[in-house]
């Protein structure tokens, strides 16, 4: 018996009373974080200008940057390559450490293949939000995917029975969204909104075939949304607008 302020007890009733939440994670080590934020280095590195507005003049960005016209025209690789590029040291340099902080965590609990869907469902749907924005101004970067992170992290958050609200990635997120209708900034606000979009539904995507142990199902209903937001990106594309903040 254990002696306590209430009298004497067993051992086992002695031991404080805790809570303990074992969380599984997917993957050992961030591959595909690490790999995207290698490959948007190598293409700022590729355009051949480092200033803070660097890059907008290299082959590299004309080639790759979302154009509208010119998906309309047939060249649907920008939807992708775009989110690769960057204009300045500023541009990639907040990027890639928000795709850091954010992308680790994420992927070590959902597994690098879940990641990489994910990831790539939201990297779409953000040029498609940017195209719904303006099909005149070209658009890089990967923010559009990064606000996807946001999102899907705090769907992760609020299955795990937490406030996403109550940390920082609520506030993380409410700053950035602030931010991008800064007028004179020049940003694509509406990559961010289609980004953070197609980062939600992709997390509730990957959690419904969690939740019915059916892991194709997650990646049959994130295909459905990534060719969803193709599909509409290809038909804003043909829609001259421009709803840029000046």
């Amino acid at each position: 018996m254990t002696p306590t302020p209430v009298g004497m007890r067993c051992p086992e009733c002695a031991k404080p009373a805790t809570r303990t939440r074992a969380v599984q994670l997917g993957a050992g080590e961030p591959r595909v974080t690490v790999a995207i934020i290698i490959a948007c280095v190598i293409a700022f590195l590729g355009s051949g200008t480092f200033d803070i507005d660097g890059g907008r003049g290299s082959t590299l960005y004309q080639e790759g940057a979302l154009a509208g016209w010119l998906v309309h025209n047939g060249e649907y690789w920008r939807l992708v390559t775009s989110a690769f590029l960057h204009s300045g040291l500023l541009h990639i340099g907040f990027n890639m450490y928000l795709l850091w902080i954010l992308g680790r965590q994420l992927e070590l609990v959902l597994g690098s293949a879940r990641f990489a869907t994910l990831y790539g469902t939201a990297l779409l749907w953000g040029s498609f939000g940017a195209l719904v924005q303006t099909t005149v101004s070209p658009v890089v970067g990967a923010s559009g995917a990064v606000f996807g992170l946001m999102g899907a992290t705090a769907i992760e958050l609020y299955r795990r029975g937490y406030d996403p609200f109550s940390g920082g990635i609520g506030a993380l997120l409410l700053l950035n969204l602030v931010i991008s209708f800064l007028p004179g900034f020049n940003i694509a606000f509406g990559g961010h909104i289609g980004g953070l979009i197609g980062g939600v539904l992709a997390a509730l995507a990957l959690d419904a075939g969690q939740r019915y142990r059916r892991p194709w199902l997650s990646y049959a209903l994130c295909a459905a949304l990534s060719l969803a937001a193709v599909a509409g990106a290809v038909i804003v594309s043909g829609n001259p607008h421009d709803f840029s903040i000046g």
